[in-house]
């Protein structure tokens, strides 16, 4: 079997207003305007990708993803036997530095045609499953008290049972939030919250130990990723787990922060390690290190979505069911572009049992949302 070609779609899918996220440092999230990548073959199969990527995140868009896969990755890839994922995946440093989202998409894709053609899906090829499904949390939006404490209700309605509040905009704010969220879902659900880096080394311990009030039993990327040791400062003055996210995209960036003792928890995305494969072994590394990971999200659409949930069904070191993962992408958008939307409920994601991602696109929602 060989790649023929690879075609890049740019998309820009709306997030429902009320649901739109809010936080620190990371401005808001109101529209998804994203890549979808179908790598083809010779054989007929086609591989589903995705790069979830925005500027702010990864420094790409959809505009330098395209081009880097037509004009960089694509040639080095045509002809190529697509279920070699390992060793293609391989090739992507030597074509483009970073861009890990962007390169993300292309591994996705590989692993989309390598199950397709075993006729298993995507979690058996990386071992098998060790869940039966994915515990998940909600996100509650920095918003005012009374409309997030609205959002958490709604969440616990939906089936969660444990959430993070969006912290990091001003101190006082933050507080009243979660005290809202906390008198609103009583005490029994877990809760969280996540700065996304966006209070100073001088701010985060003290809030943080305000917070504590309100039974939160994590801290995600307190203080910017910019300097790690400032975490690791963070991390020493408080009595809950420290999540890193921002500060990890690599198995180099989980070394120093293990290293730095800077976090107990690190969020990983398929898409922050440049595909699933790397995202597994920076899962794999952490248990070694006696650490824990949980999956993180930029939004996903419905393949990113999938990719997800097969990392996190086939993956011990994601410790979903002390630190439930954020898949919970789906929800966010009132137009799902899968033909069948994924299995993914209030507190629980499964993937689709169906050779590959499972998921196939319904092309008529593809050109509704198709970029310009």
């Amino acid at each position: 079997m060989k790649i023929t070609r690879i075609e890049t779609i740019p998309v820009n899918v709306p997030i429902k207003p009320e649901l739109a996220i809010r936080s620190g440092r990371g401005g808001s999230h109101t529209a998804s305007p994203f890549l979808l990548v179908k790598v083809h073959t010779d054989d007929g199969f086609v591989g589903l990708g995705e790069a979830s990527c925005t500027p702010r995140w990864s420094g790409e868009d959809q505009v330098s993803a395209a081009h880097f896969i037509n004009h960089y990755l694509a040639p080095k890839l045509v002809g190529e036997n697509p279920i070699e994922v390992e060793r293609l995946a391989g090739t992507f440093r030597l074509s483009v530095a970073g861009n890990f989202f962007t390169k993300a998409a292309i591994e996705m894709a590989l692993w989309d045609i390598a199950g397709k053609a075993a006729g298993k899906p995507v979690y058996e090829l990386l071992g098998g499953k060790v869940r039966e499904f994915i515990p998940t949390k909600w996100s509650v939006s920095g918003v005012e008290p009374e409309r997030a404490a609205e959002i958490a209700r709604w969440a616990v309605a939906q089936g969660f049972r444990a959430m993070k509040v969006k912290v990091g905009i001003n101190p006082d704010g933050d507080v009243a939030r979660v005290r809202a969220v906390r008198a609103a879902i009583g005490p029994d659900i877990k809760l969280g919250v996540d700065a996304n880096g966006g209070w100073s080394l001088a701010v985060a311990a003290k809030t943080i130990e305000r917070l504590c009030e309100f039974g939160i039993y994590f801290a995600e990327q307190p203080v910017s990723p910019d300097d790690v040791a400032e975490m690791a400062l963070v991390r020493k003055q408080i009595g809950i787990p420290v999540i890193a996210d921002e500060s990890i995209y690599t198995l180099q960036d989980a070394k120093t922060l293990v290293q730095l003792g800077a976090a107990d928890v690190f969020s990983i995305y398929v898409g922050k390690a440049g595909g699933i494969l790397p995202a597994k072994r920076i899962a794999e590394f952490t248990e070694a290190a006696g650490l824990k990971c949980t999956v993180g999200s930029n939004l996903e659409l419905g393949v990113g979505s999938a990719a997800m949930t097969h990392l996190a069904m086939a993956t011990r070191g994601i410790d979903a069911e002390h630190f439930p993962c954020d898949i919970i992408g789906p929800f966010f958008y009132e137009h799902d572009l899968l033909a069948e939307s994924l299995p993914i409920v209030g507190g629980q994601a499964r993937p689709n049992l169906k050779p590959g991602l499972g998921v196939e696109l319904d092309e008529a929602k593809v050109d509704q949302f198709r970029a310009t």
